[in-house]
């Protein structure tokens, strides 16, 4: 049973996403939309973003100054630790994992409303491509912005590890500067951006899949939009790991 309704959702998902790629009627409009929702998820999540990577930076800061106090490892080994760290897995998994949360469940509630609405059959009578005007929007907005979101992210946690280490006196100023700066690997900011397009596409598609095929009442939808966060965050952090066997094998 749980085999034959993998199958069923899984193929239903690929018919939509096939459906969604398909030529616009109206550049215009989607040109548009698209502005609309790269507004939403960018905009709309920086500060959430950016609390969450200060504190990421801090907290690894505080642990791994605990961690290794009274060992033979140099002190400046934790800025490496926390620039490496946030890069190749906090600022892409983290992110896109509260993204999941918020801009997923706000996508699935939003066409599933549409859809309980009947403004979804309502479009479809007048010869509107519903799947490829509601969702290839928002997921090429969410393949340009969360991106950046994500290396805002980076570069806003390695400073969280400053402001935890630095002026509360746990480390030098050129200590923690001398670590962000040795041993760095540019591949890993290309791991950093290919998770963070990966994990994009994947919570958006989810959660507008969820929305867009919603039945039912305000409990269902409900439903949907608890499905989308819990069933992106599962893909993402699967995406994860394959990624990191993949890109480090």
């Amino acid at each position: 049973m749980f085999f034959k309704n993998f199958l069923f959702h899984m193929g239903r998902y690929t018919m939509m996403l096939g459906t969604s790629f398909s030529r616009p009627e109206k550049y215009y409009m989607y040109y548009k939309e698209t502005m609309r929702q790269m507004n939403d998820i960018g905009i709309g999540s920086l500060v959430i973003v950016g609390l969450i990577a200060i504190f990421i930076g801090a907290v690894t800061a505080v642990q791994f100054l605990y961690q290794l106090d009274g060992t033979l490892v140099p002190v400046y080994y934790i800025g490496y630790i926390i620039r490496d760290s946030t890069i190749i897995e906090l600022a892409p998994t983290i992110t896109c994992l509260v993204l999941a949360g918020k801009v997923g469940s706000n996508m699935a509630a939003e066409i599933g409303g549409m859809r309980q609405k009947e403004h979804i059959d309502a479009m479809e009578i007048m010869g509107v491509n519903t799947a490829a005007y509601l969702i290839m929007p928002k997921i090429i907005a969410a393949l340009v912005v969360i991106p950046l979101l994500v290396a805002i992210a980076a570069f806003v946690s390695v400073i969280g590890g400053y402001l935890a280490a630095v002026p509360t006196g746990l480390m030098s100023d050129a200590e923690y500067i001398q670590g962000v700066r040795s041993f760095f690997e540019p591949f890993n900011v290309v791991m950093m951006f290919v998770k963070a397009l990966v994990f994009a596409f994947l919570l958006t598609s989810i959660s507008c899949y969820q929305g867009y095929y919603v039945r039912g009442g305000s409990i269902e939808l409900g439903q949907a939009s608890t499905n989308a966060v819990v069933f992106s965050d599962i893909m993402i952090l699967l995406a994860d790991y394959i990624i990191a066997v993949l890109l480090t094998g």
